[in-house]
């Protein structure tokens, strides 16, 4: 007779069974917060966006702070990110979206479409981009009828008065947007046939940019390095020397507003329209007989089209269509050109977003953070019911109550 082992007599004295001692599944350990939030992400469905909110490791993270979060199936494979890392992280994932927009807090990239804005529960929250150039009076009408709290993340401000996604956003564009020129350009696209840059014996491309920010930083390191002839152009001579002084060399620098300005675009290769709007809306300075008179083949790249666009001759295309040609001049007006690289794009947006959603939390929920920072105030256009931008009631022609006085009737 074989000898019994000695665990299975250990097993026999303690009454256990072999399964009992087996490794089990661990519950996932979570921390109540003072307000848990019930989070959407949902698929973008527009503009062929292909961003998407949060990483899988930022909702690791919310989910281990006490908050839910739920997530449209395929939100993230546009920017390489699985449901199934969403789900080891903690999400649930919605098979549909009427599942989605179950939820309390809706985190998108795009504005709602139509469809999207049928599905929003009454009284939830909604926050994402809000093109100026194409929403309605209807649009925020319906908002209202939800009494839905609504926050536009271009408006956004940090503690500083910046606008911490805008600015990530934006050098991701200025990144990006001399490649965009490259392509454009190359005679493989029909383009000019010329390099952006310049090699010895050859002259340089000429590029112009249209204002002094985050995107022209950018991009002009990048043609400045590539060897172009920079030129950048502003109304306010204090952004002209804040981007000298960012770059760290010189470069060609002018006001707008000079006889200096239709010359350089006539001559220009490439033109980067990148000026910060003024009231929700981006000033109109390149008229069509400018752009009549530029060479043939040269480009206008519009990165402020979603707020209305800085040339006469722009209209609104997507990363499926992105050019067209007018007088000859190539246009390439993509409202969302950080979702070219939407990878990095999602992790910079997530990086932001879960900063502020974790801040919400302990604050005590969406309502108490929006009063309780007035940087963030700024970012709501809609109240429960009532629009509270000053600029969209505006330009729309609807009432609209001052936040800060809803503020200080709670108390």
């Amino acid at each position: 007779m074989a000898k019994q082992s000695g665990f299975k007599e250990i097993l026999a004295q303690t009454g256990l069974t072999q399964t009992a001692l087996m490794p089990q599944e661990a519950l996932l350990w979570t921390k109540q917060n003072a307000k848990s939030l019930f989070i959407g992400l949902p698929k973008e469905i527009t503009l062929h966006e292909k961003r998407v909110s949060l990483t899988p490791d930022a909702v690791s993270l919310l989910v281990k702070n006490g908050h839910q979060v739920l997530i449209e199936t395929g939100a993230g494979e546009g920017a390489k990110f699985k449901d199934s890392q969403y789900s080891e992280a903690g999400a649930q994932i919605a098979y549909s979206k009427e599942e989605l927009y179950k939820a309390d807090v809706i985190v998108k990239i795009q504005p709602l479409t139509e469809e999207e804005l049928e599905y929003l529960k009454h009284g939830a929250t909604l926050i994402s981009a809000l093109n100026m150039q194409k929403s309605t009076k209807e649009y925020f009408e319906r908002l209202n009828r939800k009494k839905v709290t609504a926050l536009a993340y271009e408006f956004i401000e940090d503690n500083a008065g910046g606008l911490p996604l805008i600015r990530a956003m934006s050098e991701i564009a200025g990144s990006t947007v001399m490649l965009i020129a490259a392509e454009c350009l190359s005679s493989a696209n029909n383009g000019m046939g010329v390099i952006l840059g310049g090699i010895t014996g050859v002259p340089p491309t000429k590029v112009v940019f249209l204002g002094a920010g985050t995107v022209s930083e950018f991009a002009a390191r990048t043609a400045i390095s590539l060897g172009a002839d920079v030129k950048i152009f502003d109304k306010d001579i204090y952004k002209l020397q804040r981007l000298k002084h960012a770059i760290g060399q010189h470069v060609y620098t002018c006001i707008i507003d000079s006889h200096v300005l239709p010359e350089a675009i006539i001559q220009a290769d490439v033109v980067i329209g990148a000026l910060r709007a003024e009231n929700g809306f981006t000033p109109c300075i390149i008229t069509e007989e400018m752009v009549s008179r530029m060479k043939p083949d040269s480009v206008l790249i519009d990165v402020c089209i979603d707020q209305g666009g800085c040339f006469e001759t722009s209209e609104l295309t997507d990363l499926a269509n992105p050019t067209y040609r007018k007088y000859d001049v190539i246009h390439y007006c993509v409202p969302n050109i950080p979702s070219r690289v939407a990878h990095t794009a999602t992790q910079a947006l997530s990086n932001i977003f879960t900063s502020f959603l974790l801040k919400t939390g302990k604050t005590g929920g969406i309502e108490e953070a929006i009063f309780a920072n007035k940087a963030f105030m700024k970012g709501v256009y809609s109240y429960k019911g009532s629009l509270t931008n000053a600029q969209i009631a505006k330009k729309l022609g609807i009432a609209y109550k001052d936040l800060s006085l809803l503020a200080a009737a709670r108390f």
